[in-house]
């Protein structure tokens, strides 16, 4: 008789099991329960594989947007659609009234042997500016101008030249400069332009004295200087000889008093300017045209 060792593989214990009789029964049974227990893993992991598919499953997933595009038919119905709303739309906005013309021209109506008092209608034309004129003269030639219109009013002063004229003007701006009252000279077209303005209204034709003449001329630069110059203020002396020196003061505000409200439109009004730079530039025509007769 002999003994069989046996190793149960549910249990670490090891157990030593006799053959004979009842102990080989007990074997038996112990290695059923051994076959057995293997057979719970595998139920469960079975288990495992059937519900992990039914969780996958139970995920929602979202359907993708049906995007419908229009058939080029329904586009072009949609737009004649809208023109036609659009068209309506317009045609219900109340329109602005078309004015009517007024006539330019007054009609003058004669009763009983009277001219009846006709209001003047008004005429677009007048909201218009008058056409532009371009005048164009250096500056020695509106000096020449201003000398001719001097010597031509002055026509007592049969010695008077044109050259003498020009050179009282001078030598006052060049006084002015050498002695540092003045950074530029003065003499340039549009101050040329002012100067003549205040001489055509201070010079008479009655003057029969070259100093009372110098006397008036340089007034009317003192204040050519005064209101045109670039400088704050200017000195007396070159302009206050002792011809004028008793008068200097009653001509400047009779000039002023005169001549202050056309001092300003020449500097406001470009019309009046032209004019009065076309009339110093016409001197110098009729200078030659009365030396040609």
């Amino acid at each position: 008789m002999g003994t069989v060792l046996s190793i149960s593989p549910a249990s670490k214990k090891s157990s030593v099991i006799d053959v004979e009789s009842g102990d080989a029964h007990k074997t038996n049974n112990n290695n059923d329960k051994s076959l057995k227990k293997p057979s719970m893993f595998v139920s469960l992991s079975w288990k495992k594989l059937v519900a992990n598919p039914a969780k996958k499953s139970a995920k929602k997933v979202t359907p993708n947007p049906v995007v419908v595009v229009p058939s080029s038919a329904q586009v072009a119905h949609l737009n004649s659609e809208n023109a036609r709303k659009t068209h309506q739309a317009e045609e219900k906005k109340p329109k602005a009234p078309i004015p009517v013309p007024v006539p330019t021209v007054p009609v003058s109506s004669e009763q009983n042997g009277r001219l009846g008092c006709v209001q003047k209608q008004p005429s677009t034309l007048s909201l218009l500016s008058p056409r532009r004129i371009v005048i164009q003269a250096s500056t020695g030639e509106l000096l020449r101008c201003l000398a001719d219109f001097v010597c031509r009013r002055c026509y007592k002063l049969k010695e008077l030249n044109t050259g003498e004229v020009i050179m009282w003007f001078r030598n006052i701006d060049r006084t002015l400069l050498l002695q540092g009252w003045q950074d530029q000279g003065f003499i340039t077209p549009a101050n040329v332009v002012f100067v003549y303005l205040l001489c055509e209204d201070a010079i008479e034709d009655s003057v029969d004295s070259a100093l009372a003449l110098q006397g008036t001329f340089q007034t009317c630069l003192y204040l050519a200087y005064s209101y045109m110059g670039n400088e704050i203020s200017y000195p007396l002396k070159p302009f206050m000889s002792e011809a004028n020196k008793d008068v200097f003061w009653e001509t400047s505000l009779r000039i002023i008093n005169r001549m202050s409200a056309k001092m300003l439109q020449l500097n406001a009004d470009p019309h009046f300017f032209t004019e009065v730079f076309q009339e110093l530039k016409n001197q110098r025509e009729t200078n030659e045209a009365s030396l040609d007769r």
